[in-house]
């Protein structure tokens, strides 16, 4: 049995099904969407989803579904389902589902009747292209097949109505047809490995409906165009092979590519398995350049998110390579912007104070989880030219002072992950000094220190051990508190006593300014009040602030994406520090904080872990469907872990 699975039962409640969600990507930016049943729920969702650069930097939506229609002695039976104005369902094609799941493909199997027939999705690496193969599993007699296309064509942030400049012309190419709606989009090519007759019978159907748009307060009504259908025989045994992408194909070629991509599929058969396939859903080629997508379906290349996230996604799943490949990239963007240069790679919010010393932690990883002397090889000149950046005071927003401590200034605008904005005003205006920040720059400190020892330039090391001793007291002065806990910020006589999870990232530093009683001080005050089963909370509900739930319209979301919300990546940080603090015996521990989060792997979008989780229970999913730096905090710990029981 798949572990990913849904029966009949859960297919058939809608209430159930709509909010779980299957995505597939091909690493060159584009996406594939729906909900389990394949009822798109987003203007987000379709079957092809790619970006179009002649247009904007958006994605954009050109193929939004294809319904099947299983035909048997004249007799019509729809399999597609659309939620349309007024909460109606159409045509209920979900009541012929008798199973979804998702081993190596997303895989649903229909039964009309006597028709068993099953489809598999896979979306095609490095092309933007969805492949669909239809298999008649069984059927008592003569059956046909029907393929109707709901087209789209436009940005992911809007939705489309029917319009006059809607191109009704298609033309005819092998086994198949190409179409395009609107100029500047690329042509929409619709093929099949098996003859099949096209029936042009343009319409639009008007009036779906958005669920999740609506929940958001956003436009959730839209127009899909329908040019008309593919229909063709099948017989019992046989697969046929539905492709859309932007360019043709041989049609005798689609058979070869289908098998070739099931075959490079790792199965999903258990919660690592699950997290190792959505790692592999955030890399991102371009011109010769290699990122980490933030997330899916809305976020880009960021930063923070890159660097966090990378050691994750790949050095903990033995990947070695492709964060060497994405470190080139990173690299040469922050060059760039050392150097006062205009960026050349799409690597957005390098500016941020905090992105270079998120770089160094990346960079450390690479030591942890290969070795530190071909960290140092490879990146030792780099780490020593971003702290001596930062020492001679280059950085436009990051301030070292006497006290070898570093401030920001955050007052008027977000400069920390915690970056929500309200009316252009961060909602945490964390500034001066930020406790992680520190915590990070201490750490930089001592690790390009240890890489210059390595090298045998000890005393080329010493200034920057004399700094980090220097910063170690004081350290602890301004963020060590009488109650055992760390302040999340100290900003000219205004002190934040909230109880924040960014102490956590002071304590698991492999370089940290705590000696064990002090962290151990540290950890148990987050166990009690930020720790959840899903992840770690932005804000304890002791303190003043505290809003739970990721819900309601735009300023109200942003107004709580900080203020308690849970993060699952920062559970990375929380474990580590657990390992440090109690060593083996902490082991057990560990394992029990990722029951909550395994359970996930059936729930949002299927396989994967979202952006965030409301602050109180249920600990409901919310924000984009899958997101980056919580699979990859999950990964690095399931990492550590294993080195943990391997060396008993």
């Amino acid at each position: 049995m798949s572990y990913l699975r849904f029966d009949k039962s859960l297919t058939a409640n809608l209430q159930e099904s709509l909010p779980k969600e299957i995505l597939r990507t091909n690493k060159s930016g584009a996406y594939s969407c729906s909900s389990i049943v394949d009822c798109n729920t987003r203007k987000y969702h379709g079957l092809l989803v790619v970006p179009v650069p002649e247009l904007d930097d958006e994605n954009h939506v050109l193929l939004s579904s294809l319904d099947e229609t299983v035909i048997q002695h004249g007799a019509q039976f729809n399999l597609g389902l659309h939620k349309y104005s007024g909460g109606a369902y159409s045509p209920n094609g979900h009541k012929y589902i008798r199973e979804v799941s998702w081993d190596r493909l997303p895989t649903t199997i229909y039964r009309v009747g006597g028709v068993i027939l099953k489809k598999e999705r896979v979306f095609q690496h490095f092309e933007n292209r969805i492949l669909i193969r239809y298999t008649l599993l069984d059927a008592h007699s003569a059956t046909t097949l029907r393929l109707r296309p709901f087209l789209a064509f436009r940005s992911v942030a809007e939705c489309t109505h029917e319009n006059s400049n809607a191109s009704r012309d298609y033309e005819i190419v092998d086994n198949g047809i190409k179409t395009r709606m609107y100029a500047g989009y690329p042509e929409l090519y619709m093929q099949m490995n098996k003859k099949a007759e096209y029936i042009f019978e343009p319409n639009w159907h008007k009036g779906v409906e958005y669920q999740k748009e609506q929940e958001l307060g956003y436009d959730y009504t839209e127009d899909l165009y329908v040019p008309g259908y593919f229909e063709f025989n099948i017989k019992k045994g046989e697969s046929v092979v539905f492709a859309a992408g932007v360019s043709e194909l041989k049609s005798n070629q689609l058979k070869k590519i289908f098998d070739h991509e099931y075959d490079v599929h790792v199965p999903r058969t258990s919660f690592h398995s699950c997290l190792v396939n959505a790692a592999h859903q955030f890399h991102y080629e371009k011109d010769g350049e290699n990122y980490i997508i933030a997330g899916y379906p809305w976020f880009k290349c960021r930063a923070r998110d890159m660097f966090i996230a990378l050691p994750g996604l790949t050095l903990a799943i033995d990947e070695a390579e492709y964060f060497e490949k994405a470190m080139v990239t990173a690299e040469k963007a922050i060059r760039q912007f050392m150097d006062g240069k205009k960026l050349t790679v799409n690597l957005a919010e390098i500016e941020k104070p905090d992105i270079l010393l998120w770089a160094i932690w990346c960079i450390q990883q690479y030591a942890r989880f290969v070795t530190t002397e071909e960290s140092g090889k490879k990146y030792g000149k780099l780490v020593k030219d971003i702290v001596d950046f930062i020492m001679e005071g280059n950085h436009p927003n990051l301030y070292i002072q006497d006290n070898g401590l570093v401030k920001i200034d955050g007052r008027n605008q977000a400069a920390t992950w915690m970056n929500s904005e309200v009316n252009g005003k961060p909602v945490v205006p964390r500034s001066g000094y930020v406790v992680e920040i520190n915590a990070l720059w201490y750490n930089a400190l001592l690790y390009n220190a240890e890489l210059l020892s390595l090298e045998g330039r000890t005393a080329e090391a010493e200034p920057y051990i004399k700094l980090a001793d220097i910063a170690a007291p004081a350290f602890k002065s301004i963020f060590l508190n009488q109650h055992g806990y760390l302040l999340d910020y100290v900003d000219d006589g205004y002190t934040s006593w909230s109880v924040r999870p960014n102490m956590l990232i002071a304590t698991s530093l492999h370089f940290s300014p705590l000696n064990t009683a002090e962290k151990k001080r540290v950890f148990d005050i987050c166990t009690k009040e930020l720790l959840t089963p899903k992840g770690i909370r932005s804000l304890s509900p002791k303190s003043g602030g505290y809003n739970p739930y990721y819900t309601g319209g735009q300023i109200q979301r942003d107004s709580a994406y900080h203020q308690g919300t849970v993060w699952p990546w920062l559970i990375g940080f929380y474990l580590e520090t657990c390992l440090k603090v109690y060593k083996r015996s902490g082991l057990s521990w560990v394992d029990r904080c990722f029951v909550g989060l395994e359970e996930e792997m059936n729930y949002h979008c299927i396989g994967t872990l979202p952006e965030l989780f409301d602050g109180n229970p249920p600990f409901s999913g919310r924000g984009a469907l899958s997101f980056a730096m919580n699979v990859a905090g999950v990964l690095r710990v399931d990492k550590v872990l294993e080195k943990f029981y391997n060396n008993q």
